[in-house]
């Protein structure tokens, strides 16, 4: 009897030293870290006026933590350590196995803004929830929930993210319009063994020509690259008179903008393993041509397609695409006189992260482009022949395109990046200004003239925008600035000037500041990333807001007055609106649509 009472004793001895290795877990950092996660996504909202570093803690913030909550796990959280080597070996196999299973397109900035995120939260939360189970079991259900959490990204495909840095997101099995257009594109190639018609097999071909001569919208944001429609007057009263629809038709991704030439368009679209540069009836929006170049570019935070907008100069179409490949193509047969490969030339090993995605300009007999390289940061070639006849230095990190300025009677190259503005002879590429002004990031927006010499310098967000004076007693010219402002922050957002007031976007709100002094007149309208186009003899501000509205604000400095919107998409618009007679041409990466405007 003793020795049995004895051994009872031991065992019951034994069990309590076995249960005493499991402690209720110290939970107050992970509820810390979780309360960070939350507070970090409102940054964007609540500090408009902040540098890009806060959108970037808003973006990566979530990974941070993830760490952070990993490292709490393996040093102070009070499990065994047996508990946090298997939790720690669970959670990294089973990263690997989502990352093998997930789309393409959830790895990189997808996977640390969404995937390691929610696994490891699910992971803390259970912990959190479990704290007091003293047994492996806790463990268990956590890495299970991790498991849950991690896989949910292997049903997802991502298309990029919004001004905001949030990531957005489609069911993976859900077909994608750029899927769906390339395979009705092959259905119907298979089924019509016809020659498609073109711009050559039409009874007004001389007509049309005479159009490409005198194109109404020849390059990005138009004829002097301001963003001006400077037509007919434009009714406002859009309750009643609202714009009508003409057409709407299915678009490969691209962040282009449109060519008005008569009753042609022009625009450049990804479809399938191909950059296609599409001609488009103006009047119905069907496809009269398209000549597709193989190369594909995608990118994580922008999507897949061309950036660039073409240009058409002497009857002759110019374009860029994502991948660096220039081409001039005939618009009336939509075939390729020449094509260059800038990643040869500038002898890079691979495009700019966002692509190259300046929209090429011709200036004389040359056709002008940023190679978005330090050594040949632009470069000129002969329209005719595409042979490359000169190329300078500039800055690397641009998403900006070279612009023709007038500068009294001459006519200059003008050029943004990180570097600050150059001002380029067309002839030689001989540097007429180099003004520095330099920004930690990239520079996306186009410089615009004021009268008296003084130029406009636009930088990215939390940097501001400049007006500097042009001295010109001798070349090279200086500058000097007269004024720095915060109060206009654009990202990749270009602004007009209408009577000495500019409008533009100030991070994701709307704003009017004065040309003058850069002082704010208002600030109001959250319409994102999003685009704008001056209607000047309608004295009002036509708004491509970035979640797919069309709005029209009255443009005065003395306070912000919406006076019409309607929807037009309901995807990312980014893309630059274009106006014709009283035509509206605008596009995402989805959808074209045309919308007839109500005249006064």
């Amino acid at each position: 009897m003793g020795r049995s009472k004895n051994k009872t004793a031991e065992s019951d001895n034994q069990g309590e030293t076995k249960v005493s290795k499991f402690r209720p877990l110290q939970v107050w950092p992970v509820l810390a870290l979780m309360l960070i996660v939350v507070g970090i996504q409102f940054v964007p909202e609540l500090v408009q006026d902040g540098p890009a570093m806060l959108w970037m803690i808003s973006a990566f913030g979530p990974l941070l933590c993830s760490l952070l909550l990993m490292i709490w796990w393996m040093t102070t959280s009070r499990a065994t350590w047996l508990e946090k080597i298997f939790g720690a070996l669970a959670i990294v196999g089973i990263l690997v196995l989502t990352g093998a299973l997930v789309d393409k397109s959830m790895l990189g900035p997808a996977m640390m803004m969404l995937t390691v995120p929610m696994g490891i939260g699910l992971f803390g939360l259970v912990l959190v929830l479990c704290r007091n189970m003293l047994s492996f079991r806790r463990t268990f259900y956590a890495v299970l929930m991790a498991a849950v959490g991690f896989l949910f990204s292997a049903a997802l495909r991502a298309d990029g993210v919004w001004g905001n840095f949030a990531l957005g997101f489609d069911w993976r099995w859900k077909p994608t319009v750029e899927e769906t257009l390339v395979a009705r594109s092959r259905s119907e190639s298979s089924e019509n063994t016809t020659k498609p018609v073109g711009l050559s097999d039409r009874e007004d071909l001389e007509q049309l020509k005479e159009s490409l001569l005198n194109p109404e919208w020849s390059e990005f944001r138009g004829g002097n690259v301001d963003g001006v429609f400077s037509g007919g007057v434009i009714a406002s009263n859009w309750n009643s008179n609202p714009p009508k629809e003409l057409w709407r038709i299915a678009v490969g991704p691209a962040w282009s903008s449109f060519l008005v030439a008569g009753p042609l368009l022009f625009t450049q679209e990804q479809r399938g393993e191909n950059e296609a540069v599409v001609c488009y009836d103006a009047k119905n929006g069907e496809v009269i041509w398209n000549r597709e170049i193989k190369s594909r570019f995608e990118d994580a935070l922008g999507g897949p397609g061309p950036r660039s907008t073409p240009v058409l100069s002497k009857g002759q179409l110019y374009v860029q695409g994502a991948r660096g490949i220039l081409a001039r193509i005939d618009p009336v047969t939509s075939e390729v006189v020449w094509q260059k490969d800038l990643l040869e030339i500038t002898k890079q090993a691979a495009p700019p992260m966002w692509g190259f995605s300046a929209s090429p300009i011709v200036v004389n007999d040359l056709v002008i482009t940023y190679g978005a390289d330090s050594e040949n940061g632009i470069l000129a070639f002969a329209c005719d022949s595409g042979e490359l006849k000169w190329s300078i230095p500039s800055g690397k990190f641009s998403y900006s395109s070279p612009q023709a300025m007038k500068v009294g009677d001459r006519t200059v190259i003008a050029m943004t990046s990180e570097v600050g503005l150059q001002f380029i002879e067309p002839a030689d590429g001989k540097v007429i200004l180099q003004y520095d002004w330099r920004s930690d990031g990239y520079r996306a927006c186009q410089p615009h003239a004021l009268a008296g010499d003084r130029f406009l310098i636009p930088s990215g967000m939390g940097v501001g925008t400049r007006l500097i004076q042009l001295k010109k007693e001798s070349e090279p010219w200086s500058a000097e600035e007269i004024w720095t402002s915060r109060n206009l922050k654009p990202d990749f957002n270009d602004f007009v000037l209408y009577k000495d007031h500019i409008y533009g976007f100030d991070g994701a709100i709307f704003t009017c500041i004065s040309a003058e002094t850069g002082q704010r007149q208002w600030k109001g309208g959250r319409y994102g990333k999003g685009q704008v186009l001056l209607l000047e003899k309608s004295a009002m501000l036509l708004i491509a807001t970035e979640d797919g509205n069309i709005v029209l604000v009255s443009a005065e400095p003395t306070a912000h007055r919406e006076l019409a919107r309607i929807k037009a998409f309901n995807g990312k618009t980014w893309n630059h609106p274009v106006v014709v007679n009283n035509r509206l041409y605008i596009r995402n990466a989805e959808e074209a649509v045309c919308y007839e405007l109500p005249l006064e």
